[in-house]
């Protein structure tokens, strides 16, 4: 398994320096105070309050920068709050492309405040099919957003493929991707072309299920002006203390991610030769529909899979009490993911319940859809 070099160096070392602090602690500060001391008027040192700046953000935001490979990062209060964040520059009138099966809360966003609220046009498209990203454009189209793999059916757009679309059809056209799913450590999307990259930091970043929190990261500086706006007028900014903890848990995504591959890679195989599933999806699969797109755009896959199971809601509820290794339950009925603990659920009637009944049906979000995190854990398959 091949990854982006020195990464598991940067997530140790970048924003980390000693010798920014008075006393060269190892270890980055907790910086709790809410303003700072000025020398005179209008001069401050750094920053003048903490909701326009602090010292622990700063760290994790020039960390998580190096991760991505990008020049610019701002953290924000929830994966959300990061979307609002950057759909914020958008105007009333202004379209949105957004691949149709985005994660449940960013179709609500779009769909219950960005549409009636502020005055958006927003067209859920499948991405993975060029033809339909051509016929999607508007002359009014400002914005393309799209996970990949995307929540829940793993659907693997390809980047660059949805860059020179937008190019196309207009340079100034903001192409969005949201890397939760993949993690810095497995794809790097301004790599291939995106203008912006977000990520839900509660997951994998982060990888402890005990922080919410996310981030916005770009190369443009117009972005980077707008985002620290942002946290200024808008004020969703996390905590110094979420900060310290994601800032702590990054030191060991690169570990953690190997082993969420590995694991996950090990059960959607045997899932795949299970006579009670109907289909397995997991991008590092050779079944897999865009898996020589995955290939071509990332280093690898995370621990996330989704499954249908032969059967309908009555099967699930079964399949959610019988799961165990070696007779210790040890998945989670919950919603999230990306932490140590291996996690399930039902995104028929879980993350993606808000998603309109009938497009669910349309896009195959069925009660028989099981999505799954595998944990970085030790892996020993037990038959049920």
């Amino acid at each position: 398994m091949s990854t982006f070099p020195g990464f598991g160096t940067n997530a140790v070392h970048v924003g980390q320096e000693p010798e920014q602090w008075e006393m060269n602690q190892v270890v980055p500060l907790i910086s709790l105070s809410t303003t700072y001391k000025q020398d005179a008027p209008g001069q401050p040192k750094a920053h003048d309050y903490s909701r326009a700046g602090n010292p622990t953000r700063d760290v994790l935001q020039a960390n998580l920068a190096a991760l991505e490979d990008a020049k610019y990062c701002f953290t924000f209060g929830s994966g959300l709050a990061s979307s609002s964040a950057i759909v914020n520059k958008l105007k009333t009138g202004d379209h949105v492309i957004c691949s149709d099966d985005v994660y449940g809360g960013t179709q609500r966003f779009l769909r219950k405040v960005s549409i009636p609220h502020h005055g958006l046009e927003a067209s859920f498209v499948d991405l993975t099919k060029q033809g339909e990203i051509e016929k999607a454009f508007k002359p009014n189209t400002k914005m393309v957003w799209f996970e990949s793999p995307s929540n829940p059916l793993l659907k693997v757009v390809d980047i660059q493929a949805v860059v020179a679309a937008a190019r196309k059809a207009n340079p100034d056209i903001i192409v969005v991707v949201d890397n939760t799913f993949m993690s810095p450590y497995f794809q790097r999307p301004l790599s291939l072309g995106a203008d912006v990259v977000v990520h839900s930091i509660t997951k994998y970043i982060n990888g402890h299920s005990d922080v919410v929190m996310g981030c916005v990261m770009t190369d443009r500086e117009d972005i980077k002006d707008h985002l620290f706006f942002q946290q200024l007028a808008v004020g969703a900014v996390p905590s110094p203390f979420d900060c310290f903890l994601v800032n702590r848990g990054i030191k060991t995504l690169h570990l953690r991610m190997k082993a969420h591959y590995e694991n996950a890679l090990a059960v959607a195989q045997y899932l795949e030769k299970n006579e009670r599933v109907e289909k397995v999806l997991y991008p590092a699969l050779p079944s897999h529909p865009q898996h020589e797109v995955h290939r071509k755009q990332t280093k690898g896959m995370s621990g996330m899979m989704s499954f249908y199971l032969k059967g309908g809601l009555e099967e699930s509820q079964r399949f959610f009490k019988a799961v165990k290794i070696e007779s210790v339950e040890v998945f989670t009925l919950a919603e999230s993911l990306g932490g140590y603990e291996s996690l399930a659920e039902l995104p028929s009637v879980m993350t993606h319940a808000s998603v309109p009944e009938e497009d669910r049906a349309k896009l195959g979000i069925t009660d028989n859809l099981i999505r799954y995190d595998y944990s970085p854990l030790e892996l020993k398959i037990r038959t049920i």
